[in-house]
């Protein structure tokens, strides 16, 4: 059955890469990348203003990877790095990258977490005197006027860390993308009642697991795209059948970077294009082979 849904993903793929709209040369464009850290997150956004934006940096061996990426895009300096939960997959690879690359500030839940990776991470944050702001709620995030970025939701008491994950939307023009993290069912329904949660890109939330992804959720997102992050080698059964179900229901093209490697959206602002790292054909014909 993994064999079937990874060949589902990269046929998808394929067929959307073909009517994705190239359009021409516009500036200035926001590129967001999801980097392929193996079972975790790393998104890299620069914005129209080119500032940039990491937010979470995989698990500790994804670090190397992640200060080599930033170096062939010529990236010297984090201007604002998110950490949306303290989870070993999220802020894992953080430490080498603080170490190779500045960071000027970071945000983020203020939840602690009793790890060797969160202290760390904590420790180099204060050895270097890097500033550090706590999300709120529906405060939204001020780095590049052209980009709105709102927080919808934040560290409360009692939340467990995925409960307490940084939930993003980002928009630029006409484009929204719906930055999930590994928020819950519980946190859908309340996006539900509070915003507008349609998208076109949506990174899809905690790695395609179970505990997200309802189809009343995704039906009202109604997401153009979905990002699944995730390894092969994961051993959660990430992503479960429900979710990939869940998201040919409501029509959604899907990119794996487990399948596809680093994933890369250009947009002006109102069409957007997707560049996969993998060619899908060839990914076709390793699975078919």
């Amino acid at each position: 059955m993994k064999k079937y849904i990874a060949l589902i993903l990269i046929i998808n793929s394929f067929l959307f890469i073909l009517p994705s709209g190239i359009y021409g040369e516009q500036i200035p464009e926001m590129q967001v990348h999801f980097i392929d850290v193996g079972q975790g997150d790393s998104i890299l956004i620069q914005t129209p203003l080119n500032r940039t934006i990491l937010i979470d940096a995989g698990p500790p061996k994804a670090g190397e990877k992640i200060v080599s990426y930033l170096e062939k895009l010529h990236i010297d300096k984090i201007d604002l790095f998110i950490a949306t939960h303290p989870d070993i997959d999220h802020i894992g690879g953080i430490l080498k990258v603080m170490k190779t690359i500045e960071v000027e500030e970071i945000l983020d839940t203020g939840k602690l977490h009793p790890t060797k990776t969160f202290a760390n991470y904590i420790s180099e944050i204060r050895k270097q005197k890097i500033p550090v702001k706590i999300a709120e709620k529906n405060v939204p995030i001020e780095i590049d006027p052209m980009v709105t970025i709102d927080v919808w939701n934040a560290y409360e008491r009692y939340k467990n860390n995925n409960k307490s994950s940084i939930v993003l939307k980002v928009t630029y023009g006409d484009v929204d993308f719906l930055l999930m993290s590994d928020v819950e069912q519980q946190q859908e329904k309340a996006f539900l009642k509070e915003y507008d949660v349609r998208a076109e890109i949506l990174k899809v939330a905690h790695h395609g697991s179970k505990t997200s992804s309802s189809l009343n959720y995704l039906k009202a997102v109604n997401p153009e795209v979905a990002i699944l992050t995730y390894s092969k080698e994961n051993n959660y059964g990430h992503p479960v059948n429900r979710v990939i179900e869940n998201l040919y229901k409501v029509d959604a093209m899907i990119y794996s970077t487990a399948a596809l490697g680093n994933v890369v959206i250009h947009t002006d602002g109102t069409q957007y294009f997707i560049i996969p790292e993998k060619n899908p054909i060839h990914k076709f014909l390793e699975v078919a082979g």
